[in-house]
């Protein structure tokens, strides 16, 4: 009974050095998305702390040494959006007919979303970071934002983010087509402001702004 009892004990504490290893060091990009879905520090920690139990406590069902990243941020992803539906009563936060409710999980779209060009990613608005691209994106529907910050901030590739939030491929191509128009438009005035594009151009909402120069910009402010 007592080499029973070691046995235990000696994979309980595998278990939890593993969840050290693996899981404990992605805490800080999941604060940094919980941050942006909750629009709130001390939310943001209590939904990092409720996933990351929810992840210690099944952690033995994970296969160690895969996509942990993924993982922790299905929980994460879960927890939010479980959240959202008490908080709002399930109330849906679609804007038009291409976007869907959190609780929905819609088809594929037919036409390919990403047929209209943005530019290079690395001049795209939602790539800059600052303060004004956090607020701007605060602002975005929470279903597209989700995707906006799965594929922008933590780079997860389509695959990855339509397993995190349980969408097919397509609807996450479609969300993520809106989630960064959306927030191209909320920050051209910004954008025009600062020198970053020409608004006496037509149609500036499409022109590219410099990351390097805006980077430049905040530094030198």
């Amino acid at each position: 009974m007592k080499a029973q009892m070691n046995m235990e004990e000696i994979a309980r504490l595998e278990l939890e050095r593993a969840f050290l290893r693996e899981a404990v060091p992605h805490m800080d990009a999941l604060y940094a998305t919980a941050l942006r879905l909750t629009k709130n520090k001390g939310n943001a920690e209590d939904l990092v702390q409720e996933a990351m139990l929810k992840a210690f406590r099944y952690f033995g069902k994970y296969q160690q040494g895969t996509n942990c990243k993924a993982w922790l941020f299905k929980i994460m992803t879960n927890t939010f959006i479980n959240n959202y539906r008490k908080a709002k009563k399930r109330k849906e936060v679609s804007i038009d007919e291409d976007s869907k409710p959190l609780e929905e999980r819609a088809v594929a779209v037919e036409r390919d979303p990403m047929q209209e060009k943005f530019g290079d990613q690395d001049t795209m608005f939602f790539k800059l970071f600052g303060d004004e691209v956090k607020k701007a994106l605060e602002e975005v529907p929470v279903d597209f934002r989700i995707v906006v910050l799965l594929a922008d901030l933590q780079d997860f590739a389509y695959k990855e983010i339509a397993e995190i939030v349980d969408v097919p491929i397509g609807t996450v191509m479609s969300r993520l087509y809106r989630g960064r128009k959306i927030l191209q438009t909320k920050l051209t005035s910004y954008a025009e402001e600062q020198g970053y594009i020409d608004p006496k151009v037509e149609d500036s909402s499409n022109q590219p702004t410099s990351l390097d120069a805006y980077r430049t910009r905040r530094m030198q402010g």
